[in-house]
């Protein structure tokens, strides 16, 4: 899987760093995980518009006494230097001094500010160049987020990530409406028999229709999204290095012939032994009812995430697409796993029916 350039936009894992700050002179960024976060790049030191970027959040400075909301500006320069309004402590506002390592691993240029989440992920990247419209911009931004609030008993929980963002809105019409014009096909799923794993349709257990998107640019665009935004997640919560990714299929799931997959895993056949992790991106969320997943071994929670949110989970987990009830509901579906895995495909190779394509190195 290829790199993508380095350019944050929503849904992209906030690079962490260690800096001095006004509290800490070896603060630990990833530490403040958790909350919203606004880390705004306020300029140098000398040409005094740091000072003036910081008033204008300082106009807005009580939602920052909510414990769920935190500010750090980013200042070109030594503490030594700083203005005492800069290094003075104040509830939920901070500072780091940046000697350009921290701007240069966000590609940030002052003025420009990252809303970043609770899982430390961008939600919104904010440019205005006037110091109160870019505080306010970005505190309706924070007023418009969901409160975190208390702490909360749990519940029976089905080990997944959901993860926002993972498209952004304009790639899942560009998706769509490849599957519209191209046309998809009736898919089945993968059953042991006689010792190969083959393909089989049956409408009692699944009723699916696959676009296979063979634009290589198209299918860049859309492995660097996964790369960006869901292989350092899986490495994250997992410990997994993720380094394949198998199929690139906008999959569409029609009420009209009652779409659904029973329940099933993903890697119960030599063919499909070495997949590691399943990813569903919800492309067009608010457009279909019903077609929830749901993983019975974990009880009754259905996720649906937000256009261009994705679930994440391991292959050996009992899933299910419960039927859409209205509309059409399109889904990007593709498997993950390494190098150790790809090992495993190809021998596996001998146990391949007639009507399953073989797997060669480099795939």
């Amino acid at each position: 899987m290829t790199e993508a350039p380095n350019q944050l936009q929503p849904g992209d894992p906030a690079p962490l760093f260690r800096a001095p700050s006004n509290i800490n002179p070896d603060f630990d960024f990833g530490s403040a995980a958790g909350r919203y976060i606004v880390l705004s790049f306020l300029g140098p030191l000398e040409d005094g518009a740091a000072k003036a970027r910081f008033d204008a959040f300082l106009s807005g400075a009580a939602i920052f006494t909510n414990p769920g909301c935190y500010f750090f500006g980013v200042v070109a320069g030594k503490s030594a230097d700083a203005d005492p309004a800069l290094t003075q402590q104040r509830p939920g506002m901070d500072a780091f001094w940046d000697d350009g390592a921290i701007a240069q691993r966000y590609g940030a240029a002052a003025p420009v500010s990252f809303l970043i989440g609770l899982d430390m992920r961008v939600l919104a990247v904010v440019k205005q160049p006037d110091p109160a419209q870019h505080a306010t911009v970005l505190y309706e931004f924070l007023k418009r987020l969901p409160q975190i609030g208390p702490h909360r008993a749990g519940g029976l929980q089905a080990p997944v990530l959901l993860l926002p963002n993972v498209f952004e809105p304009a790639l899942c019409r560009q998706l769509i409406e490849g599957y519209e014009a191209g046309g998809g096909e009736e898919s089945g799923f993968m059953r042991e028999q006689d010792g190969k794993t083959v393909l089989v349709l049956d409408h009692n257990h699944k009723r699916r229709s696959d676009w296979t998107i063979t634009d290589e640019a198209l299918r860049n665009t859309v492995r660097q999204r996964i790369q960006r935004r869901v292989v350092p997640e899986i490495e994250k919560a997992f410990q997994f290095k993720i380094t394949r990714m198998e199929r690139y299929i906008v999959a569409c799931y029609d009420s009209s012939v009652g779409g659904y997959f029973q329940a099933h895993r993903d890697n119960t056949t030599k063919g499909t032994a070495h997949r590691r992790f399943a990813v569903t991106v919800n492309l067009n969320s608010d457009a279909y009812e019903g077609g929830a997943l749901t993983f019975p071994e974990y009880g009754r929670t259905v996720f649906k995430p937000p256009v261009g949110g994705a679930v994440v989970f391991s292959c050996s987990l009992l899933h299910q697409a419960l039927p859409v009830t209205k509309g059409k509901r399109y889904a990007f579906l593709p498997f993950l796993y390494d190098d150790a895995a790809a090992k495993i495909r190809e021998a596996n190779n001998a146990y391949l029916g007639d009507n399953v394509a073989q797997y060669r190195s480099g795939g």
